[in-house]
């Protein structure tokens, strides 16, 4: 059911301890990874010091790019969950010096609330 997931852009929690692996040569001394979560092939994780949201790009997603957001930066965000018709739900970070916010959008029945709680535990 992952892939199926996955194929349908729902949201599912990431391995920790295989993507600090990973990311050896992008996180800073002492930097860890507190939790995580990918759509499609595309993630975005909270470590104890920003947000990093993580783009594979182009049909083999060799080239990444890596957008690091020191959670001071983070003026406000919202979450809106998913309705009867509108099946997808939303999370908006606005940060400083940015009139426009950044999007993730989540498939029905993904964790929005567990993104939104998280966040909010980093940026309160």
């Amino acid at each position: 059911m992952g892939f199926l997931n996955e194929l349908l852009g729902n949201a599912s929690e990431v391995d920790v301890e295989k993507l600090e692996k990973q990311l050896d040569g992008i996180l800073i001394d002492k930097e860890a990874i507190q939790s995580g979560y990918k759509v499609l092939r595309d993630s975005f994780l909270f470590t104890d010091k920003r947000l990093l949201l993580i783009d594979k790009q182009g049909m083999t997603g060799k080239k990444v790019e890596y957008h690091s957001i020191p959670y001071k930066s983070i003026t406000h965000f919202s979450v809106e969950t998913a309705g009867s018709f509108d099946m997808d739900s939303e999370l908006k970070i606005w940060l400083s010096g940015s009139h426009e916010p950044i999007v993730k959008l989540f498939k029905k029945d993904s964790p929005i609330e567990a993104v939104q709680k998280t966040l909010a535990t980093y940026v309160l």
